[in-house]
């Protein structure tokens, strides 16, 4: 496994995101812990959650599935840097959505953040992450909150997630002004094929010195092979991937994905998740494996190294936005 620092800060994380959205709904306890123990034996550190995962009326199961596998000792705690998210609503009342149970206020961090630490039975976390912005709080509320949760140590750093780039520069000025590091990281939507990110998130986060933390690498299963697997009959694309692959124009530009990785043997899934580790900024993407097997491909593109050629047609059937405002003016 490769290693790099989180953004601007002096901790070192892998080149790949273990994620865990999977792990309760899709994914049992028992193949949530074997997946888990698979990332750690290679190498991968950087674990990511959120309170909400699980779902609905399971809303936390995945950080109580976390808990308990740090739970089984073996330095598994000690070796992980853990990020976790707050910001959906997390009332266990389900006849009603009470006031104050959702989004960064003050009250709602800190009684989020020791529900997080009670699940994931530990003393603290290492990335807290906002999950979206919230425009009813002030940043200055927010960074009050931080503030008190990292002077008890019960949180290192903080990072955002789904964060324009506007934002992102409000808040580490707000975080400047108190005398603090601010947000050390932006989790956001960035792949080949939705690469929107490049005009404004990814610069901002550059210019602040946050790592960058690409979810959804291979855009809901489009980057992964999905019409080679339709035609071969193993697995039909659903959901986002079907709805997607019904504009016959990017139908066709999937096809010319696939068709330029075959010319030169390369797997889809596997290049898109290298892809990413060339991009400016990239820390390392999100995998979420729902099995080992998915593991192993993910693991596979560290060491796949991309050609010029092979980059530049990835360019040419996914061309990106540009930089802002050229991508929208001059």
């Amino acid at each position: 496994m490769k290693y790099t620092q989180l953004g601007r800060t002096g901790l070192k994380v892998s080149r790949l995101v273990l994620g865990t959205m999977n792990f309760g709904p899709q994914t049992d306890e028992a193949d949530s812990h074997a997946i888990m123990d698979a990332a750690l034996g290679a190498g991968i550190n950087f674990f990511d959650t959120a309170n909400v995962y699980g779902w609905g009326e399971n809303k936390g199961r995945t950080e109580e599935i976390i808990g308990s596998w740090f739970d089984q000792g073996g330095g598994r705690r000690d070796k992980t840097v853990l990020a976790t998210k707050v910001y959906g609503n997390m009332s266990a009342d389900a006849d009603h959505v009470w006031p104050n149970h959702d989004r960064l206020s003050a009250l709602n961090i800190r009684r989020a953040v020791e529900a997080s630490l009670k699940r994931l039975r530990t003393d603290y976390i290492d990335v807290y992450q906002f999950h979206h912005i919230d425009r009813r709080t002030p940043f200055d509320e927010i960074w009050q909150a931080i503030d008190v949760l990292i002077q008890q140590g019960k949180i290192l750093y903080a990072g955002s997630s789904n964060f324009p780039g506007y934002k992102i520069a409000q808040a580490n000025e707000a975080a400047a002004r108190r005398g603090m590091v601010g947000l050390v990281s932006e989790q956001c939507l960035y792949n080949l094929a939705e690469r929107r990110a490049e005009m404004e998130v990814i610069p901002a986060a550059q210019e602040y010195g946050l790592g960058v933390i690409p979810w959804s690498p291979l855009h809901g299963g489009l980057l992964g092979g999905v019409l080679k697997k339709e035609s071969e009959g193993k697995r039909r694309a659903a959901g986002r991937s079907a709805d997607s692959l019904a504009n016959t124009s990017v139908r066709a530009q999937v096809q010319a994905y696939e068709d330029l990785l075959d010319k030169h043997g390369l797997e889809p899934g596997e290049t898109a998740l290298a892809w990413l580790l060339t991009r400016p900024g990239v820390t390392g993407p999100i995998v979420g494996p729902r099995t080992a097997e998915q593991l192993e491909s993910a693991l596979r593109a560290v060491e796949l190294e991309l050609s010029p050629e092979v980059l530049a047609g990835l360019d040419e059937v996914f061309p990106g936005p540009g930089p802002s405002p050229e991508a929208f003016a001059w």
